[in-house]
């Protein structure tokens, strides 16, 4: 789990999307994803330990973003300050559908998002 993390992430979440044809924004998903990976890297990293990214086109054609790391804290939703910093998952919920996170099993971790397709 390092910085590069986040690139690759970032580059894996386009190229699968691309070739699935997902008709929602690819755009937002990869921001979203990088969010993501960028936070579980910050505040997640625990050496010796793997970050997990899983990225789901549901039923109904929503996408869910899925990163997992070690860490048992919850994430802070906004900054604390005005500091440039910490904005992460405020961008991910005004991009998203929903943002939740759970417990796995004493393990860390997983910190989910939904975007739904575009209404036709």
């Amino acid at each position: 789990m390092t910085p590069r993390s986040v690139q690759l992430a970032r580059l894996h979440v386009r190229r699968r999307l691309t070739l699935w044809n997902w008709p929602g924004d690819i755009e937002d998903a990869v921001l979203v994803t990088s969010e993501l990976v960028a936070n579980a890297v910050v505040h997640g990293r625990i050496p010796g330990h793997e970050l997990r990214l899983r990225i789901v086109e549901l039923d109904d054609g929503a996408l869910r973003i899925a990163v997992s790391d070690p860490v048992l804290a919850f994430p802070e939703v906004g900054p604390r300050t005005l500091s440039e910093r910490g904005r992460g998952l405020v961008v991910v919920q005004q991009l998203t559908d929903s943002l939740d996170w759970f417990l796995r099993a004493g393990v860390g971790k997983t910190v989910r998002a939904r975007l739904n397709t575009p209404k036709v």
